[in-house]
């Protein structure tokens, strides 16, 4: 019985590659091809049709990487008998295997109308012609090289338009006139359901052995020289297996259509504005024949993107739109990554995604769709919920490697207490096809098993784009009630949230950050971009803190669309394959040219708000943009006289080494360049005895596969220490030490900070190794069973134990711009002015006592998928403060990232700040106007400690009315309290509030 099974089952399998798959298509006539290679960018449909075309017949080679060749097709539209539908069938040298990764091509009537895409799963294109009537169709064919190599990770030059060569990528196989068969494809869905269905039934179920025999006996119906007229009795022979229905208990799928179109990844910007349009034609092409299919489509962005380059295609989407069944998700700019990015850059992700919906459709999701951000921030459910959302959904946590989260359906609760309803498919992939596979796999899986029964599917070729195809949707409406299956229904996320919501009301609560047990090394690979982002988002700070003073106090002009156009690159440039340093060469050449052009416009917003606010005269003045006093100056003003820095002493030791001194602190520093003591004033030796700080270690970086992405627990026993310098020169109150290694040479300038609190480090790195990864360790006297790492407005607290499989799975970590270890809530801080990943566990040996090794991760040398990442030159800044509480920790995070501006030849002595505010745990992350250009002032204030606060804040202009509001700056809660010329505002810890002020 074994043997006759098996035996039937390869029958079956060479029915459907043989004999059914090639049936579907028949009476093939070649269309007559011309092709144009456009010789730079991509050009509009009106150019590119005007041009000379070529013969270009099948078989011929086009498409050097990046290029788009247009391609003419000429015809007509062939006579179709009843059963059958007329349709071109174009291969443009497809592969079988990643879609989205290789050739894709837009089609346009001969008006310029969009038709639909081509892919290598979605070939055809209907013809609506009277039989015999002309056929012209142009293809937008775009030579995208398949960079990932079947995820083969081999370094690849074709990610740069300089290195990608010139040879032709692909072979134009086909254009054809042809007839789909209806009968036939609609057999080939049959088994393609019920097939995927009977392997994942138990061997001795009835139910496989049932669907075994009847797919058997519909091969035997099916005649091979007449496939057509024998498929309809095929069907009939396997309508009995499909219409029976479901069990009650079923678990049920809702099957949400989408294409998670990554913003940039193995292509760059460029090519995601056409993957949008191929994608969002593809899914309008579906609705017209299926008006049960809802697809779901998420970034702002990449609907922005539609508008400026088809905004007819834009018109019926916002149709669709209109009608319930194109649904914008999520609600936010792009799909961003949530652990590098600001609290205030993650804020605008939603104030400019919602506004553009709101604006352009009058629609405002209410979900947030991150299937596939590396990691989710323990300050992400407030911000969610301040946005207005209700929802939260992720993927990617399938991804761990080492433990399995417990829930699937639950609440997520923030740093700040705040929950968000959150759903996990079970389904374990966001690019789903709907098989027989998937739906089980969803089933077997779901662990809201007895409370819950309902979960869902994202369904759709994502990544490079395409979305759902007619095959899918047949397999969800076979699907909707098939014995052995869970039920799926075709939905969306606000029907399928609101329906589980309804139907789990105590759903179990994770808290806290939800860490990706993967992709570690997003936080270091690619630093000129993740420099290039954290001083952006601090001129950005900067710009819209000056303009809004300079508008408060002189009425002068406020920049509006230079800071839109300033916060939509920086936006852009925090998606998902972005900021965490995964894409290829291209996007990061593109990305930090958009960096310095940002930075020079927002130098220009800032210098004349500055101006205008100074006035012109003899005096200088010091501009604070930080919200804790700098230098001596109040913070968000500028004052003309500065606290003068206190001075450093160096010392020459007696035995060699050196002593940096002041009335707070004392380093010594060997000749190694090694630090050998830290103590501050009267304090303890705050290094861990027998373990030099201040050490630059070399790890072998390799890891098993996703090299950018990845840094694996193996490579962190190779670190290899720089020991010696090659040179130690002494200066004005400071240090330098000159390291070369390999082929690279770093130098590191050591000094104590102005106002000697603090050791200051300038680290400047020269950078050519390969698969290295380069750390600066701190082994620390302070036995801290957690570290603080500051996150979006706030902080969280890691183990620095692995007593857990969860704890030693967090080997590296994420931290903004500082960390700190204490003991009683005081130790050591460490702040920086670019770096994002950290480790921070316990060290030390039964001689020595145990401490805490702080390091931070540098420079990453990967070579997939940009083979030049990271090389070349990089200064990283950072300050070591020992006796340091969290509040200092804080303070020194702000000094380095927004130090104070120096203006001179100004009439001002003192431009005082538009509010005061009290205590200084409670800060002002954001000042700037309103969205809606009233001229009303807003405010981001949050609660930094971790601490229940009353605040009291002051304005220092005259307030007409007050009013707390949600992050979109519309009215939320109670009216705040006044008191005098001020209002109090309670906060919890880690709260944000968003204040507007109308003058």
């Amino acid at each position: 019985m074994h043997q006759d099974r098996e035996l039937t089952e390869r029958r079956i399998a060479r029915f459907l590659a043989q004999r059914l798959t090639p049936s579907i298509w028949t009476a093939p006539v070649p269309l007559h091809a011309q092709a144009w290679d456009c010789p730079g960018e991509p050009v509009s449909f009106a150019e590119a049709a005007a041009q000379d075309y070529r013969p270009f017949p099948p078989g011929s080679p086009w498409g050097r990487p990046w290029q788009t060749t247009w391609l003419r097709l000429t015809g007509s539209v062939p006579a179709a008998p009843d059963g059958f539908t007329a349709e071109a069938v174009i291969d443009l040298g497809f592969s079988t295997d990643m879609p989205g990764f290789q050739a894709e091509g837009l089609v346009y009537s001969a008006d310029g109308t969009v038709l639909k895409a081509l892919e290598s799963t979605n070939m055809a294109v209907p013809l609506t012609g009277p039989a015999g009537s002309d056929v012209t169709l142009f293809v937008e064919a775009a030579a995208t090289p398949n960079v990932i190599g079947s995820f083969s990770f081999l370094p690849t030059p074709l990610g740069d338009r300089e290195t990608a060569g010139t040879e032709p990528l692909y072979l134009f196989r086909r254009a054809d006139t042809a007839l789909l068969d209806r009968q036939v494809w609609n057999l080939a869905q049959d088994f393609a359901v019920l097939w995927g269905l009977m392997h994942e039934l138990p061997m001795d179920s009835p139910r496989r052995h049932n669907l075994l025999r009847a797919l058997a006996e519909a091969v035997n119906a099916v005649v091979p020289d007449d496939v057509h007229n024998s498929a309809a009795a095929a069907r009939r022979i396997l309508e009995p297996a499909l219409s029976a229905p479901a069990a009650a208990s079923a678990h049920r799928v809702h099957a949400v259509g989408h294409a998670h179109i990554d913003s940039a990844w193995l292509w760059p910007v460029r090519e995601t504005r056409r993957k949008v349009a191929r994608t969002f034609a593809n899914v309008l092409a579906l609705m017209e024949t299926d008006p049960d299919f809802v697809f779901t489509a998420s970034s702002a962005q990449q609907y922005a993107w539609l508008l400026e380059d088809h905004p007819q295609l834009f018109a019926r989407v916002a149709e669709r739109v209109a009608e319930g069944r194109f649904v914008p998700a999520g609600g936010m700019w792009v799909e961003a990554d949530t652990n590098l990015p600001s609290g205030e850059s993650l804020v605008r992700q939603f104030t400019f995604g919602k506004r553009f919906f709101m604006e352009n459709f009058g629609v405002e999701p209410l979900d947030v769709w991150l299937p596939d951000s590396f990691g989710y921030s323990g300050a992400l459910p407030q911000i969610v919920r301040s946005a207005g959302s209700r929802w939260f959904l992720t993927q990617k946590l399938s991804w761990n490697e080492s433990d399995v989260m417990p829930h699937h359906t639950f609440l997520w609760e923030g740093i700040d207490g705040t929950r968000v309803f959150t759903h996990f498919p079970p389904v374990d992939t966001y690019n789903s096809a709907l098989t027989g596979q998937e739906l089980a796999r969803a089933e077997r899986q779901f662990r809201e098993k007895g409370a819950t029964n309902l979960s869902l599917v994202p369904y759709g070729w994502g990544d490079g784009g395409g979305g759902p195809t007619r095959e899918m949707l047949a397999a969800a409406h076979r699907t909707a009630s098939l014995e052995g299956s869970p039920r799926v229904q075709l939905s969306s996320p606000r029907t399928f949230f609101e329906e589980a919501e309804a139907d789990y009301a105590d759903p179990p609560v994770w808290s806290g950050e939800m860490y990706l047990q993967f992709h570690r090394g997003t936080y270091t690979s690619q630093a000129r971009t993740k420099r290039g982002n954290r001083r952006s988002e601090s001129v950005l700070r900067e710009a819209e803190l000056w303009a809004a003073t300079a508008a408060v106090r002189t009425a002068a002009p406020y920049p509006y669309e230079e800071l839109e156009e300033a916060w939509k690159t920086v936006l852009l440039g925090q998606f998902h394959d972005i900021l965490p340093g995964s894409s290829i060469a291209w996007v990061y050449q593109d990305i930090e040219q958009a960096y310095e052009r940002t930075a020079a416009a927002l130098e220009t917003i800032i210098g004349q708000a500055q101006r205008e606010l100074a006035g012109s005269g003899g005096s200088t003045l010091v501009f604070n943009a930080a919200p804790i006093p700098l230098q001596g100056v109040a913070p968000l003003a500028a004052e003309s006289a500065a606290l003068p820095p206190v001075p450093g002493r160096l010392t020459e030791l007696d035995g060699g080494g050196w002593e940096l001194s002041s009335e707070h602190l004392s380093v010594r520093i060997d000749p190694s360049g090694a630090m050998t003591s830290l103590r501050a004033a009267q304090g303890r030796e705050l290094l861990l005895p027998g373990h030099p700080g201040n050490v630059f270690q070399l790890f072998r970086d390799t890891p098993n596969q996703w090299d950018a992405w990845d840094i694996d627990a193996a490579d962190r026993r190779s670190a290899a220490a720089l020991l010696m310098p090659d040179s130690v020169e002494a200066g004005d109150g400071s240090l330098t030490a000159t390291y070369v290694f390999g082929v690279s040479r770093l130098q590191e300038r050591v000094c104590l900070s102005p106002d000697g609190r603090s050791v200051d480090l300038v680290v400047t790195v020269d950078w050519h190794e390969r698969q290295k990864l380069l750390k600066l360790a701190f082994p620390v006297g302070v036995l801290a069973d957690r570290a603080a790492s500051e996150i979006q407005f706030g902080h969280i607290q890691r183990p620095t134990h692995a007593n857990t499989s969860w704890d030693h799975a967090r080997f590296e970590t994420p931290a903004h711009r500082w960390v700190h270890v204490g003991e009683d809530g005081e130790g050591i801080s460490l702040a920086n002015d670019s770096t994002y990943g950290y480790d921070i566990t316990r060290t030390g040996n039964r001689d020595a006592g145990t401490g805490t090794l702080v390091r931070a991760s540098l420079l990453r040398a990967p070579l997939f998928p940009d083979p030049g990442a990271d090389q070349g030159g990089h200064v990283f800044r950072f300050s070591l403060r020992p006796e340091a509480a969290v509040a200092d920790a804080v303070a020194e995070g702000y000094r380095l990232n927004l130090p104070p501006r120096t203006v001179s030849g100004c009439a001002s002595t003192q431009v005082p700040p538009v509010v005061s505010l009290s205590p200084a745990g409670v800060l002002a992350e954001a000042v700037k106007l309103a969205d809606d250009r009233s001229g009303d002032v807003v405010l981001r204030l949050y609660e930094s400690l971790g601490r229940h606060t009353a605040a009291f804040l002051e304005p220092g202009f005259e307030v007409r009315d007050a009013a707390l509001t949600d992050l979109l700056e519309r009215p939320a809660g109670e009216a705040p309290a006044r008191n005098g010329r001020g209002y109090v505002l309670d906060f919890r810890p880690f709260e944000v509030k968003t204040l507007r002020l109308s003058r």
